[in-house]
């Protein structure tokens, strides 16, 4: 179920930056990014804290290795990203 509130209830510069992304892209931005965007206080920016700690911080693994990873479980989950 996806909250009416993430998909259209942005103010201020989030919802600027997702109206250049619609017009540039020709397409709607992906739901993470609205995620991101709605509350990032309380979840956008611990998500992007935690997502750049993991695929850039230290490692066994190269940058590239993991983003491969990612890409990998991406598409196995029919993920555009």
């Amino acid at each position: 179920m996806r909250l009416a509130n993430v998909t259209s209830g942005h103010r201020g510069a989030p919802r600027f930056m997702l109206g250049v992304m619609r017009r540039v892209a020709k397409r709607e931005p992906p739901d993470i990014l609205k995620t991101l965007y709605y509350r990032p206080d309380f979840f956008g920016m611990r998500f992007s804290d935690l997502t750049q700690a993991v695929m850039r911080g230290p490692s066994e693994w190269s940058v590239g290795e993991r983003e491969l990873f990612a890409a990998f479980t991406s598409s196995l989950n029919q993920c555009v990203f």
